[in-house]
């Protein structure tokens, strides 16, 4: 309370001071205006410095099918990056069928409140190569559509430069999956190609595949 105070009269001194010279200098034949004055003390202040962006979402994704995904909006690298993975999925329409799936298992807020994860996420091609009649019934099966989803998630955030090196990964389902490669050309299991990588969402790095991935 003493140094509060004791700031408080401090600061009321210094404007009595400089209430004080403002109306000597006016005294003196200054003629400038309170606005003129104002002004130029307003030209003479330096102009602040613009903040270089740091969002490099778009600038480190790799993968033919990148593309694919909408230069700008929440659906974007951009936009997707300031979004929990399973909202990102959603406003990114190359990922329809998964965010369909994720919401028959009942796993969006599950995801949305993992921390640090990665997700192999099937694009809706991938989904494509399911017969539709056995994609209909993993859909309507609950316990089975959980633990396929479940097997794309690994409990941990793997980022590009580090994709494959602590492979084989354990999948929040409990069994493990192979990511072999380098650069920029990985698959998963021998058989699911990453086809746009290191998407980036605020608790998740995303790895886009062409098939999905089973149990």
């Amino acid at each position: 309370m003493a140094t509060t105070f004791r700031a408080r009269m401090a600061g009321a001194l210094l404007a009595a001071s400089a209430l004080f010279a403002t109306t000597a200098c006016s005294d003196d034949g200054d003629d400038k205006t309170e606005e003129e004055s104002s002004e130029e003390m307003t030209d003479q202040q330096p102009a602040p410095e613009s903040e270089e962006s740091t969002d490099t979402a778009a600038d480190d994704v790799f993968g033919t099918a990148c593309s694919a995904v909408p230069e700008d909006g929440s659906g974007s690298f951009e936009g997707m990056a300031q979004d929990p993975v399973a909202t990102a999925a959603s406003n990114n329409p190359a990922l329809s069928t998964l965010v369909t799936a994720v919401g028959e298992a009942g796993l969006g807020d599950t995801l949305n409140s993992a921390e640090d994860i990665t997700v192999f996420a099937p694009a809706n091609d991938a989904f494509e190569k399911i017969p539709e009649e056995d994609l209909n019934a993993v859909l309507a099966d609950k316990d089975k559509l959980t633990e396929i989803l479940t097997y794309h998630v690994v409990g941990e955030r793997v980022d590009a430069g580090e994709l494959g090196e602590g492979s084989p990964y354990t999948t929040l389902q409990g069994g493990t999956i192979d990511v072999s490669g380098s650069g920029e050309d990985f698959t998963v299991n021998g058989d699911a190609a990453v086809v746009c990588g290191n998407v980036q969402t605020s608790n998740a790095t995303v790895y886009i595949i062409d098939t999905v991935l089973m149990p």
